[in-house]
């Protein structure tokens, strides 16, 4: 492998603002807001802020699967966060999530009880959701079990995915071969991973689809059906049998094509909902 990067890292690290691709405009190391402002509230309980990235549609998809099992209480306001104009840095925004990372729930009747109760991170947002509901979550110990290991193996293993080859193979300034032979390395084991599980598993938990599935397919799905990165030849995406099978399976599931419509701004237009606040805003791009 060649080697022509002649960088060496000083004793102590500074930030060069300039210094980071696309995202360089708004990554900063300290936290914090950035700039006062209110965030919108809608009519129902649920208001969600988020952008249609792979982590915020595990939250608009699961609220569409609760929507399509029967829980009225699940409807919801979509209010759209831009990450690339800095919406998360914002007052409101950063009270709901100190980590200013997309997507964001305030509940306004929570069952504790409270007047409001914050949720951040996908993963704690997916599991607050199916306890609330009681729905999309094992009743059988075993099962449940299962579920949430994963749900959490998503958590811990998507940053790779995304920070990792999603940044250097698509969005880096320039291609760095140590960095995407790492971060390839790393995904490829990940979907076989998955590819193997599922070879004997209708779904993550067994025959049961739950909030891992929920959880993983945004991220695996999207990427082996290439909807991310364009990365399915490079990838050799279609030697994933087992896990091609369960990502199509997913995603012809009509909860999901109308859950990751919701605050996307990309893309074809009859792919795009910037905000949602009634299930009819969904019928009207969903012909």
């Amino acid at each position: 492998m060649s080697n022509n990067n002649q960088y060496t890292p000083p004793k102590v690290w500074e930030w060069n603002p300039g210094n980071g691709g696309e995202w360089a405009s708004i990554n900063r190391p300290t936290a914090g807001a950035r700039h006062e402002h209110k965030l919108p509230v809608g009519k129902h309980p649920l208001q969600l802020y988020s952008l249609a990235t792979p982590n915020g549609q595990k939250v608009t998809i699961m609220l569409e699967e609760l929507l399509a099992s029967g829980h009225k209480d699940a409807e919801y306001d979509a209010h759209l966060i831009d990450i690339s104009e800095g919406d998360q840095f914002g007052s409101d925004f950063v009270d709901i999530n100190p980590n200013s990372k997309i997507p964001a729930l305030m509940d306004h009747a929570p069952a504790s009880g409270q007047s409001t109760q914050r949720v951040f991170e996908s993963g704690a947002i997916l599991l607050y959701l199916a306890e609330k509901f009681d729905d999309l979550l094992p009743k059988d110990s075993a099962k449940r079990t299962e579920a949430l290991s994963w749900l959490f193996w998503q958590m811990g293993s998507g940053p790779y995915v995304g920070g990792g080859f999603g940044h250097f193979y698509k969005y880096a300034p320039e291609p760095i071969e140590y960095a995407i032979d790492r971060f390839t390395m790393e995904t490829k084991r990940q979907l076989d991973v998955l590819d193997k599980h599922l070879a004997d598993n209708d779904f993550m938990a067994g025959d049961e689809y739950s909030i891992a599935d929920i959880a993983i397919w945004p991220w695996y799905g999207n990427l082996v059906l290439g909807n991310v990165y364009d990365a399915v030849e490079f990838l050799q995406a279609e030697s994933y049998k087992n896990l091609l099978r369960w990502a199509r399976q997913i995603g012809d599931r009509e909860a999901v094509k109308r859950g990751r419509l919701v605050n996307r701004t990309w893309g074809d237009e009859d792919e795009q909902l910037r905000e949602r606040h009634d299930s009819s805003d969904i019928d009207k791009v969903i012909k």
